[in-house]
This record gives C-alpha cells, sequence and structure tokens, in this order.
C-alpha cells in the first residue's frame, strides 16, 4: 500500500520525557517509521522539564501559534514547537499550554489530569487539520490518548480531512486507565457525548478514558501476545476484560522492539569496556568494574544477580524479598539493585545491603547510566513480575549477555526460552506459580547451571544471538496499519 502516514501520539517520549517504556516504544517505532520511509508526525505534551532543557531547542510553528480550544465555559490556549527525534529526520510536536503542562511533573493523580490529556488528544487532530495533513492512522498510546477515535467520529466527523483516517489504540498497561468524575465530561466538552458512553461506567457517575478508547478505537494492540490474551480474562484485565472480549477480533499484540543503537554492549559509551558475543573476558571485566565502585570484594567467582526496576507490586518484589535472603544467607550469589517506589520495598533493599554489605549493593532512585552498568555486570538479571504487558529489561539482558529470570507472563513468556542443558537449547530462566518457593527453585537452579561454564557459556550466547530489534518487530505495526485501512 505504499507509505504510510501515522500521528503518533504519547503522553511521553523518549529522550525528552519518560517515566517508562511507553516513552522508548514511542520513540523506537517512530523512528523506525520514519527511517522506513514512512511520513511520521509525533505530538507529545511541553512539559516544563521539556521547555527548561537546555540540550533541545524548540522553533516554532508559525501556523500553529497562539490556537484556542474551548470546552464548556473553559478556554485554553496553546501553542505548537518541534523538534526531531534524535538521530532521526522525525519531528516530535511539541503541545505547550503553560496552563497545563508548565510544571515539571509529567503525571499527577488530581482531576486536573483529565482536561491536560484531552487536551493533548484535542490538539494533535487539530494540528493535523490546521496542517492540512491527512493521516492513515492516528496511533494512540494508553489511557492519556483514548479519547481520540470518539473525539474524532464526533467532533471532526465533519472534515472530510479525516474521512479515510483509522484510530489504533496502543494498550501498555492496563493498570491505568484515565477513570474520573462524570462532572468534568462538560469541560471537556464532551456533554453531548455522554450517551456514547460505556453504561458501566456511567452509572456509576464515572467514565474511563481507556474504557471509552477500547470501546471506539479501529483497532486494539497490546504489547506482547500473551498480555493479549491475559487481558481478556478478569485477573489481569483489570475490570476491562469483559470489554476486550467483545473487541477480541480487532485486538493484536506486538512485542515492543529494542533500541540496539542505545543498547548494545559493543558500542555502548556507559560500559567501561564494550564487548560483544563471545567475548566473555569482556563481560567480566564489567562485572569487576561495577563491583569495585561499590566497594564490594570482586576476588571470587560468585555470580552477580541485577534488577533494575521500579520497586511496585507489579514487579514481585515481595518474592525477592523472601526469596534472595536465602540466597545470601547461602553465599550463593551477590546483588546489584537499582530503582525506587513503594517505601517498603526500598526499605527491604536498603535492609539487605545493611545485613550483607559484602554480598549486596543498592542505589534508590533511577540513573540511566546505572542500568547500563548493571545490564553489562550481571550474570542473572531477576524480573519476577506479578504481570508484565511486555518488558524491556529482559531484552536488553539478552544482547548483554545477561541471563534472564523471569515469571512466565505477558511478554517475559513471550521472549524468555527457557535452558535445556540436555540440549543446549533456551535463553533463560522462567517459573510460573506467583510464589517464592517458586523463584527461589529457579535461582538455584540457576546457579547449578552456572557452576557448569560449558552449559552457561551456551545459554549466555544464544540469548546474544536474538534479535528484537525495530528491524523485526516494526514490519508487524505497517501490517496492521494497512489491514484497518482494508
Amino acid at each position: 500500500m505504499g507509505a504510510q502516514r501515522i500521528c503518533m501520539v504519547a503522553s511521553e517520549v523518549a529522550p525528552f520525557a519518560k517515566t517508562g517504556g511507553l516513552a522508548d516504544v514511542a520513540c523506537g517505532l517512530s523512528r523506525w517509521l520514519g527511517k522506513a520511509g514512512h511520513d511520521v508526525r509525533v505530538v507529545m505534551p511541553m512539559y516544563g522539564r521539556v521547555r527548561d532543557n537546555a540540550d533541545w531547542t524548540f522553533p516554532p510553528v508559525p501556523e500553529l501559534q497562539d490556537l484556542q480550544i474551548t470546552a464548556g465555559d473553559r478556554s485554553y490556549t496553546y501553542s505548537v514547537s518541534t523538534a526531531p527525534l534524535p538521530e532521526s529526520d522525525v519531528l516530535v510536536h511539541f503541545v505547550r499550554c503553560p496552563e497545563l503542562f508548565g510544571g515539571d511533573a509529567i503525571y499527577g493523580d488530581g482531576p486536573d489530569e483529565a482536561p491536560r490529556f484531552w487536551l493533548l488528544t484535542r490538539a494533535a487532530i487539530d494540528l493535523c487539520q490546521r496542517l492540512q495533513w491527512s493521516p492513515h492512522v492516528f496511533h494512540a498510546n494508553d489511557w492519556h490518548t483514548a479519547l481520540l477515535p470518539l473525539i474524532l467520529k464526533t467532533g471532526y466527523a465533519w472534515d472530510t480531512l479525516f474521512a479515510d483516517t483509522k484510530v489504533l489504540l496502543a494498550l501498555h498497561n492496563l493498570g491505568y486507565q484515565g477513570v474520573f468524575a462524570l462532572d468534568l465530561l462538560d469541560s471537556l466538552g464532551l456533554a453531548d457525548e455522554r450517551h456514547l458512553l460505556d453504561a458501566s461506567d456511567t452509572e456509576n457517575d464515572t467514565f474511563s478514558f481507556l474504557r471509552t478508547g477500547v470501546k471506539y478505537a479501529d483497532a486494539l494492540c497490546t504489547v506482547s501476545e500473551t498480555y493479549a490474551r491475559e487481558i481478556q480474562d478478569e485477573e489481569l484485565g483489570m475490570g476491562l476484560a469483559a470489554d476486550l472480549q467483545k473487541r477480541r477480533a480487532a485486538l493484536r499484540g506486538i512485542v515492543n522492539g529494542v533500541d540496539y543503537g542505545e543498547w548494545d554492549p559493543r558500542h555502548d559509551a556507559f560500559l567501561p569496556q564494550i564487548y560483544g558475543p563471545g567475548d566473555f573476558a569482556g563481560k567480566a571485566a564489567n562485572k569487576a568494574a561495577l563491583l569495585k565502585d561499590f566497594g564490594l570484594p570482586g576476588d571470587d567467582d560468585l555470580p552477580l544477580f541485577g534488577i533494575v526496576s521500579r520497586l511496585t507490586q507489579q514487579k514481585g518484589i515481595e518474592l525477592i524479598a523472601e526469596a534472595m535472603p536465602v540466597v545470601l544467607q547461602e553465599r550463593g550469589a551477590r546483588l546489584v539493585a537499582l530503582g525506587s517506589g513503594e517505601p517498603r520495598y526500598e526499605q527491604f533493599l536498603q535492609s539487605l545491603r545493611d545485613s550483607y554489605p559484602d554480598l549486596v549493593a543498592v542505589y534508590r532512585g533511577y540513573n540511566n547510566e546505572l542500568a547500563h552498568r548493571i545490564e553489562a555486570a550481571a550474570d542473572v538479571f531477576l524480573m519476577p513480575s506479578r504481570y508484565e504487558p511486555c518488558g524491556l529489561n529482559q531484552l536488553y539482558s539478552l544482547r548483554y549477555g545477561t541471563v534472564p529470570l523471569v515469571r512466565q507472563t505477558g511478554g517475559l513468556a513471550d521472549t524468555v526460552r527457557p535452558f535445556d542443558p540436555a540440549t543446549g537449547e533456551g535463553t533463560g530462566f522462567s517459573f510460573e506459580p506467583f510464589s517464592s518457593k517458586a523463584l527461589l527453585d529457579t535461582m538455584r537452579r540457576a546457579l547449578s547451571v552456572y557452576r557448569d561454564q560449558d552449559s552457561w557459556r551456551q545459554l549466555v550466547n544464544n540469548g546474544m544471538a536474538e534479535d528484537w530489534s525495530w528491524d523485526r518487530q516494526g514490519p508487524k505495526y505497517v501490517a496492521l496499519y494497512e489491514a484497518m485501512q482494508g
């Protein structure tokens, strides 16, 4: 069908603003689409932290300055500036509205979130209209932009510019749905659309951005095939299982791609020593350097477990809290952890550090350089998630020769093949029951294989040979865009 015109609308896009995998996907997929010859425009908010970053300049789009959007008795003024995605000709269009996006925070937790992301959605459609650019597909992401199909099909139904435009809604994590009080509809200019909302929302005097998007998007996608199945069941559907079952024919799972321009030990500028497949001395040098920097002994051959994670219940940290002390008591391994989140989990990691100062190092917060170095230094990467729509760190780990140890859920199940020492096949270790015993048994199995260095080398080489690049995953999105157009 030729080149596609794609308007990618997201609340965060790396490297400008990032809290999680959504930002990486919005960046990586858009960059790949541009390089593949498609016409891509990315739309995101101009947060205060973006505006004030001296590393970037944002030339204004002359015809998109001091525009007004009115809803109910409120009127908002916004302007649009641009900057290219790094290493790309794709332009990011920043919606600058200081009233809503002027602060540093990407997200908040109050009713103000509704007008913030409603405005982003309206501005994305509006700028296409004013530039007379007709996208084949609006690629909306998560709850923040999930009202786009309803707004497009009602408020812009008159405009033939969008007569053939479809909307794809990407579901990155159903744990966040954008649920607000129903009386906010008027302030969003949607009072006349109340009858189009799902009755299961309105009867509770609420409405959900995400449920609305699931109902009206032309197609739905999520970030792994397994997660696409899981969210149709009550346990992981998080209240939307029935809605997704109704749309199962329109729902597709595609595992996220990885930007190997950033995540590859062969040219990673953050590493003390670069290395590649088969270079076990180079990987060992990164391990030794990290242990030294944290003041941990490096004169033995204890395997190193690594964690880079948000410290939340989703990530299975409670399983680590019960299993890891047993391994440390047995002096079977060391641990380096990077993360922040719920205080109870931060306190758990700190207590491990205090109890085993020669075996455990902890960095509370986020540090991109350290994340790269842990991926390079660790022997085993722990991801025992309760649920994981896709996950990216297990994919980074494979490329860095760090063996992922994961729970079989979502994208972890789709991307990590259990290792069989008898055949030498597989790329990591996995377990299914969400229990500390299952995790501990799997950690011990990994440690057993680690002691057989021939098997371990085979396992590491298997992982490093995997290809989860956007060159592999990107064409699946193009095929989906084309299928949406019939």
